[in-house]
């Protein structure tokens, strides 16, 4: 308390199975999150990350799964998640599962200037804890009716999830473009009538495509951490090991996340054009 520095000196990592509970609602994918790097470069293992799973302020669980692994597997790192169970705020009581393996050959670029062309659109609508399904159900129809408005056509799906410790409900949208992936969601709350929570999430991906840019505002931040160890020859030897993508909103998570990396990792650069929603990351000549 009061102090004006802090020192952090790990150990070595070491790959192997490793248990831990975040207790309540903390968020086991903010968890996940962060472990996923400093595993898979020690050479792989198991995770089991009890908590939450499905909160605001974090990604949710499904997300992890349609969205950011699939970003991070194109770097040549890959894992296994499963959900055991979900964890809703504020009880919590989730697990998530993970099996990480070896990396693989990392590429040597990663260009995505353009989302390209809307392939699909997934929309599933999720209860747990014994909320009756007919919730789901309404949140899933109001995410597709609102958009059906915007133009944008959807198949629903609507499942219960397992929870022994908490309830509650949620919306997620996955949109699959010729280039990349995105995904939106949305929580039920107390109070909350259900048609919002569908509808919260269908205006996240329609505020999403009226702008340009490959990669959702989310997706634009958390590809910093692989396109940094891409780029400082940490992932393999993979010249000239350069990241460059668009994003139509360039956050102040993401400003603050590149400026954070540059300092743990000097040796690389990253270039941020607010104005224009362009990233880039490379190693500095």
């Amino acid at each position: 308390m009061g102090a004006s520095e802090i020192r952090f000196q790990p150990a070595p990592v070491k790959p192997g199975d490793y248990l831990l509970e975040v207790g309540t609602a903390g968020s086991a994918p903010l968890l996940l999150q962060c472990l996923f790097y400093p595993l898979s470069l020690a050479g792989g293992g198991k995770l089991t990350l009890r908590g939450g799973t499905h909160l605001p302020r974090s990604p949710v669980y499904h997300y992890l799964a349609a969205v950011w692994l699939p970003a991070v597997q194109a770097y040549g790192l890959s894992a296994e998640l499963r959900l055991e169970q979900a964890g809703f705020y504020p009880q919590g009581g989730g697990e998530i599962g993970a099996v990480l393996s070896e990396r693989a050959q990392p590429p040597t670029l990663v260009e995505l200037p353009a989302r390209g062309t809307l392939a699909d659109v997934d929309v599933t609508s999720f209860v747990a804890g014994g909320l009756p399904l007919p919730i789901a159900e309404r949140q899933g129809a109001a995410a597709v009716a609102a958009l059906q408005r915007k133009g944008i056509y959807s198949h629903s799906e609507n499942r219960p999830l397992k929870a022994t410790v908490s309830r509650g409900t949620a919306v997620f949208i996955r949109a699959q473009f010729e280039n990349t992936m995105a995904g939106f969601s949305s929580l039920g709350e107390r109070g909350r009538p259900a048609e919002q929570v569908g509808e919260e999430a269908a205006s996240e991906l329609g505020k999403f495509m009226a702008g340009s840019g490959a990669l959702d505002p989310h997706l634009a931040d958390q590809i910093l951490v692989p396109a940094a160890l891409l780029a400082a020859g940490l992932l393999g030897d993979a010249e000239p090991g350069r990241t460059r993508y668009t994003t139509p909103e360039v956050t102040p998570h993401l400003t603050t996340n590149a400026d954070v990396l540059q300092r743990f990792l000097p040796q690389i650069r990253i270039a941020v054009d607010a104005e224009k929603g362009e990233v880039s990351v490379e190693r500095r000549i």
